[in-house]
Parts: C-alpha cells; sequence; structure tokens
C-alpha cells in the first residue's frame, strides 16, 4: 500500500508537519524519537504536532537526520532550542557542515526565498538555521534502543556523502531520506532519482536497503509505501537508476558534453515542459547539475 507521509502510520510512527516535509515520530516503551527535521519553516508546525503525538513536546528524547540537505536539517536548531533536552544523531559530516557559518548562511538563504509560502505556520517566529552541537555522531553498525523497538544505522552514501538510513527491525520500517529515490508524477508512478555525489554508490545503498527487505519504507518526502509496494517501489528504483543515467547522457551528447547546456536544455524540457516534477526549480537546478557533472566526469 502507499499513503501519504500524515497522521498515523502504525501504532509505532506517527508524522509531525506535512507529507511534503514529514517528521516521523516513533514512541518506544522507553523513549521516542524523531526521523527527519525538514526545512526550518516547519518547525512551529513540528513543535503543534509533537505535543500533539506525545502528549508533552518534551518527551521527545531523540531528532536524527538522514542527510545534510537544508531541507532535512532546516529545523534542528528551532528544535532544539525548543526542546533544550532533546539529542540530534546525524553523520560526522553532518556535525561538521552544521558548525559551518558559509553552509548555515546558505541554508537560511534557501529557506528564506520560500517563507512566503509558509507564513501561515511560521508567522513571525525567529527559524533562524543556528550553529549546534551534534550529541550522536552515527556510523553504521550503530544501534540505540527506544525500549521494544531498536533503530539499526546504515550509511547509505550516493545522495550525499553524509547518508544513514535507520532500520527498525521490530517492525520491518526504514527511514532513509532520498537515498531510494522518490515517486515522480502526477500519480508518482515515476521515480526522481537521486545520486549527486555517486552514481556507483548510490546503487551499492539501494541494494544494502532492498537487502534488509523492509515492509515499510518511509521517505524523505511525499509519502509511505507498505508491505510489497515497499520491494516494489525500492526494486523500480534500482531500475531507474541506470536509466536516468543513460537520459544524462544523452542531453551531454547532443550538447556536445557543455555541461551547462545539457543541464539547462534537461531541466527546459524534463521540468518544464513535462511539469511532473515537484522539486521548487531552483533545488531542482543545483541537484540537476550535480548529476550532470557527476555523469559527465564517468564518460570522461
Amino acid at each position: 500500500m502507499k499513503q501519504l507521509a500524515t497522521g498515523r502510520i502504525n501504532d509505532h510512527i506517527h508524522v509531525a508537519g506535512n507529507p511534503f516535509y514529514p517528521g516521523y515520530v516513533l514512541q518506544g516503551k522507553e523513549k521516542s524519537l524523531m526521523v527527519e527535521a525538514g526545512m526550518n519553516l516547519m518547525g512551529p508546525l513540528y513543535m503543534k504536532d509533537i505535543h500533539a503525538i506525545l502528549g508533552d513536546s518534551q518527551k521527545l528524547d531523540f531528532l536524527f537526520v538522514t542527510h545534510s540537505h537544508y531541507d532535512h536539517v532546516g529545523a534542528v536548531a528551532y528544535l532544539k532550542r525548543m526542546i533544550p533536552g532533546l539529542g540530534l544523531g546525524a553523520h560526522e559530516r553532518v556535525s561538521t557542515l552544521m558548525r559551518k557559518e558559509s553552509v548555515l548562511a546558505m541554508m537560511n538563504r534557501l529557506s528564506d526565498v520560500q517563507r512566503g509560502f509558509f507564513q501561515d505556520i511560521t508567522a513571525d517566529e525567529d527559524v533562524t538555521i543556528t550553529s549546534i552541537e551534534t550529541e550522536h555522531v552515527l556510523k553504521e553498525g550503530d544501534e540505540i534502543s527506544l525500549g521494544g523497538l531498536t533503530c539499526r544505522v546504515y550509511e547509505v552514501p550516493g545522495h550525499t556523502k553524509d547518508s544513514l538510513a535507520f532500520y527498525f527491525p521490530e517492525i520491518r520500517t526504514i527511514f532513509a531520506g532520498e537515498a531510494t529515490g522518490l515517486p515522480e508524477g502526477k500519480d508518482g508512478s515515476g521515480i526522481h532519482v537521486g545520486f549527486l555525489t555517486s552514481y556507483d554508490d548510490y546503487l551499492t545503498s539501494l541494494e544494502k536497503i532492498i537487502s534488509l527487505q523492509p515492509r515499510c519504507l518511509c521517505l524523505g518526502h511525499g509519502g509511505v509505501f507498505t508491505d510489497g509496494d515497499a520491494d516494489e517501489f525500492l526494486r523500480s528504483s534500482l531500475t531507474a537508476t541506470p536509466v536516468f543515467r543513460t537520459l544524462i547522457e544523452s542531453y551531454l551528447d547532443r550538447a556536445n558534453s557543455d555541461i551547462e547546456q545539457a543541464t539547462q536544455n534537461m531541466a527546459r524540457k524534463e521540468y518544464d515542459e513535462r511539469g511532473v516534477i515537484l522539486q521548487e526549480r531552483n533545488a531542482y537546478l543545483t541537484n540537476l547539475s550535480a548529476q550532470v557533472r557527476l555523469i559527465a566526469g564517468m564518460k570522461g
């Protein structure tokens, strides 16, 4: 089954925020954990929903993020200010980046241009992304117990160098951010392929996630796949990845290997004309440029 990332997913998982920027709240017998922190502009809504889910927002013990992009770590600083005892868990590289002023400034700029769309959520609250400490630097093989639920950490690079997946074997549920790609198209039947830093690592990470045989896949944006649909989506994403590489190569060939020209041509056709990609255009262009550059380098 496929469902929007909203409300109650099952007895253990509820969603804070909205389907575009879901924060997945998991409740064990002893501890609670939220996976993902979306954009900073979502901060007040996360707080409201965490309170509704847990009965008291201060009961949230951990906040784990899957990777370093601004739309996954954006509300971390706000949530840590609002919940003083909240423990952040992230890859070591995320920990380093979130203390760099240049990175924080860029994240705030990317968010500020969208503030008008979130005015009903943010109002006049200060949701500025500021330097933060990471209490739990996570790596492959780490396990964190919530009491009856165990979070196993897997490194899944390819979308970013610092991508992590969090697997809960007791409920066969995985949270992998964008390491699995995302649904694309008006009916969600397509695949938005997400390799940005390594094509080969991306494929290897997908194979690793598939090998875990999750029965519930909670995506970084949009939806949740359960039962056979989780496996079907993952295998479709694996198949779509080399197809997308071939598409990029065709644009590079037509542009005589001019990366900028190939990127602009591809954006015009695949984004503007097809009109099925929901990602904000500037963010799309930034990611597409990285993908085209990566494949151009592999072509030699």
